[in-house]
């Protein structure tokens, strides 16, 4: 095959992959979940393999003793989460009405309000500004509940997901193999060491990321609930758990707890530096121990990269592709950095014509 029908091949190929993910977007939730744990479990089931344990021994054992743990949790967890979201929903009329009333003040002098709604710019402007906010996150939230929250999406998590992880972690290796058989022999080379680059860096992102993740999630809702700070535990694990968004999850955390510190503690300004104080350690465990103990500083995604492919992600395939936009992300990225180093290593970059003219 020419180059050309090489490139008309895989052309097709990836058409057809994401018309095969848009058409069954809906029904791919737990098929994505249960390859995720696999994925991420492999590395124990392989170590139990070592120790001389079989296959399906070590995947039952692993993805028992993670359905174990995860249901406990649940079980444990969801009640107080449940019982402090519900709270939180109730205040928050009256944080923003607090909010309201503190900001006023400094913003009418700044800004002539009575001017503008006289003229009738600000209620224009408003309107504008908040129909188009509303109408993206709606249309945003509907897409992610609508494919994430479903009945029969809720019922397959139960049932089908822990099935999916069982056969993938049971049969990852051999189905490693096949998919190894199928590489065009003459590219296999470049083919494993490109497959190498993705798992280094998926190994490192999504399992460290996962890891860093939980470990913040229970240093931050344990270390604002010891302080005292109301729904200090949902906010502690929700700024966690959004924290594989790059820098997202640390400003929302910290403007939601000082923001609920300072109208529950004030004028105790020691409290709400405190409740400050406890994102500033969270930083710096993130930055300095655990994302380079857990990630490492080699795995290549930018955090805008990172960023856009979350909301891509969603915007097109919902929680599902939220779900799948980093793994997405990290093999764009290292096939990007492939193309950028062949296209260097080619003619067409001059590398050659530069380096005989600096001869010259």
């Amino acid at each position: 095959m020419t180059i050309r029908q090489h490139m008309r091949f895989w052309a097709i190929f990836v058409i057809l992959f994401i018309l095969f993910l848009v058409v069954l977007s809906n029904i791919l939730l737990p098929f994505v979940l249960g390859m995720a744990v696999a994925y991420f479990l492999d590395p124990v089931a392989d170590k139990l393999e070592e120790k001389g344990m079989g296959r399906t021994a070590a995947t039952a054992l692993i993805v028992g003793s993670f359905l174990l743990v995860s249901s406990l949790t649940l079980i444990l967890l969801v009640p107080a989460l449940a019982e402090q979201l519900i709270g939180l929903l109730k205040r928050m009329p009256g944080y923003l009405t607090a909010f309201q009333d503190l900001v006023k003040p400094l913003v009418l002098q700044v800004v002539d309000i009575q001017g503008m709604k006289e003229s009738g710019e600000l209620k224009a402007a408003l309107t504008g500004y908040a129909g188009n906010i509303v109408k993206s996150l709606g249309a945003l939230a509907t897409n992610v509940i609508g494919q994430g929250f479903a009945f029969f999406n809720l019922l397959s998590l139960l049932v089908i997901t822990p099935v999916v992880a069982f056969y993938l972690l049971r049969d990852w290796d051999r189905i490693v193999e096949r998919v190894d058989g199928w590489i065009p022999r003459g590219n296999l080379k470049e083919v494993r060491s490109i497959a190498k680059d993705i798992d280094n860096v998926l190994a490192g992102f999504v399992r460290g990321q996962s890891v860093v993740c939980l470990i913040l999630a229970i240093f931050y809702g344990v270390s604002l609930l010891a302080a005292g700070l109301e729904f200090g535990l949902i906010i502690g694990i929700l700024t966690g758990l959004i924290s594989f968004i790059p820098f997202v999850g640390a400003i929302v955390g910290l403007v939601a707890s000082v923001g609920v510190a300072i109208f529950q503690f004030w004028p105790d300004f020691l409290h709400i530096a405190l409740i400050g104080g406890i994102f500033v350690v969270g930083q710096i465990l993130e930055g300095y121990v655990l994302t380079p103990k857990m990630v490492g500083e080699k795995v290549g995604l930018h955090p805008v990269w990172v960023m856009f492919g979350l909301l891509a992600g969603g915007s097109l395939f919902g929680f599902v592709g939220i779900l799948i936009a980093v793994p997405v992300a990290a093999v764009v990225g290292v096939l990007t950095r492939y193309a950028l180093n062949q296209y260097m290593d080619s003619p067409v970059y001059g590398t050659q014509s530069t380096t005989e003219e600096g001869e010259e």
